[in-house]
C-alpha cells in the first residue's frame, strides 16, 4: 500500500491511499478522529463493525466512520485501487482490532 500525504497538521492529515487487489487494511479504530473516505479509482469497500456496514466506493462516492467505530477498508478486485483518506479532527492513533477469519491479505498502515 502506497500512501501520498497531501496535508498532515497536528490535528488533521489528507492523504492518497493505494490497495493492491485482494488487500485491506486491519481492523482498527480511532478515539479522535473520523475518517473521510473518497472513492478515487478502482473500487474500495468500507466495513465497519457495531454496527456492521459496508459501502462500496467508485471513483467520486465518498463515506465516513465516526471517531470510536471499528471499521477496514478493502479492495476485493484485482487491479489497484486508490482513495483519499481526510482524517480529523483530533490526534491521530491507530488502535488494531484482533479480527479472527480475515480472509483478505491484510496491509497495515503507513504513518
Amino acid at each position: 500500500m502506497a500512501n501520498r500525504e497531501i496535508i498532515r497538521t497536528d490535528t488533521v492529515s489528507v492523504r492518497i491511499m493505494e490497495l493492491a487487489g485482494g488487500a485491506a487494511t486491519e481492523w482498527h479504530l480511532h478515539t479522535e478522529v473520523t475518517d473521510f473516505f473518497v472513492g478515487l479509482s478502482g473500487t474500495v469497500v468500507v466495513e465497519t463493525r457495531q454496527p456492521e456496514t459496508s459501502v462500496t466506493l467508485l471513483p467520486g462516492e465518498r463515506t465516513e466512520v465516526p471517531v470510536g467505530r471499528m471499521h477496514r477498508v478493502m479492495n476485493l478486485t484485482p487491479g489497484m485501487a486508490e482513495y483519499l483518506l481526510v482524517q480529523g479532527v483530533g490526534h491521530y492513533d491507530f488502535r488494531r482490532v484482533p479480527d479472527a477469519g480475515n480472509d483478505t491479505e491484510t496491509m497495515k498502515p503507513e504513518r
